[in-house]
């Protein structure tokens, strides 16, 4: 393990194929480490939806109304944060305002480091200022090299309906939460990207290209969502944080593309709910998006997010 300022780049040498501490503790249905010692639910927003345009302070007050980071980040945890960092373009990749306010809530809660994963190369980190506001807050961007699957575990999906093994990141399983961070915003490919997409940020690139059966722009979506579907069956976020400040509506997940700025920022646990509100921001029908559809078949939340304890504030200057 190599460090150049507050990065972390994950070579073959760095000995990752070790066994975890935690094997597998945010693997499969049981969600985080803490799940058992979540608190107690009435009264707090099951999805808070915060509306401004400070999307540090908003991100702060969308985890407070669902009970603050403490009730997802205990004292001397190690947090793993995936924000999407794909391309510098506006509207596709999450704010670094909001990575800083997350990094921030987990450390006031005691984590003991917060890491950023990604395969992405360091260019991708540079070019959004993500990895600036990664270390600037006291955070690890770790940099794993892409083309080495000795540094990707094996795991065996045994629900899935396509995917039978997924490969995530070594390095992902030294950590006690795992916080999901995507933008919400449009996909060639599936038509929309969110919280379950957001989960091949942690696959090896190798495997997921296998969920692509033909080329990006013609795709088999069935499969490609399918497959998507199957792999959040093994990985389950502590907390999901998602950035709906602005987002491209057409030409993604790159762009560059129509902006749509509803300035929200959306949090929660249930995934499959918060892609559903967030696909309506642009008036998707969140029964038509496949991915989504196949995650609530899966048990893996409620489709209907109206059942759900939605609650929306605004913050005006």
């Amino acid at each position: 393990m190599k460090k150049v300022s507050r990065r972390t780049f994950v070579k073959r040498s760095a000995g990752l194929g070790a066994a975890s501490v935690l094997g597998g503790a945010m693997l499969g249905g049981a969600g985080c480490v803490h799940a058992d010692n979540r608190i107690r639910t009435e009264n707090l927003a099951e999805i808070a939806v915060v509306k401004g345009d400070d999307c540090y302070e908003s991100t702060r007050r969308a985890v407070e109304m669902l009970g603050g980071m403490g009730r997802f980040v205990s004292r001397n945890d190690s947090v793993c944060i995936l924000p999407n960092s794909q391309n510098k373009h506006p509207g596709t990749y999450t704010k670094p305002g909001i990575v800083r306010a997350v990094i921030d809530m987990c450390r006031s809660a005691g984590a003991k480091e917060v890491a950023c994963l990604s395969w992405l190369p360091e260019k991708s980190w540079e070019a959004t200022g993500l990895g600036e506001a990664v270390t600037e807050a006291g955070g690890t961007l770790t940099l794993v090299d892409r083309k080495d699957e000795s540094l990707f575990r094996p795991v065996t999906v045994p629900g899935g309906k396509i995917l039978k093994e997924a490969r995530i990141m070594e390095a992902f399983f030294r950590h006690d939460v795992f916080i999901d961070m995507p933008i919400s915003k449009d996909h060639v490919g599936n038509r929309f990207t969110g919280t379950l997409k957001n989960l091949m940020g942690l696959n090896s690139p190798k495997t997921n290209r296998a969920f692509h059966t033909g080329n990006f722009k013609n795709d088999d979506i069935g499969h490609l969502d399918q497959c998507i579907a199957d792999l959040n069956t093994v990985v389950t976020p502590s907390l999901c944080v998602v950035d709906s400040t602005e987002f491209i509506i057409t030409n993604g997940p790159f762009g560059p593309g129509e902006l749509k700025k509803p300035r929200k920022v959306v949090a929660g646990i249930d995934r499959v709910a918060i892609d559903a509100y967030c696909a309506t921001l642009w008036g998707l029908d969140p029964g038509g998006i496949i991915m989504i559809d196949q995650a609530r078949k899966h048990g893996l939340g409620e489709i209907d997010f109206t059942k759900l304890r939605v609650e929306e504030e605004e913050i005006t200057a």
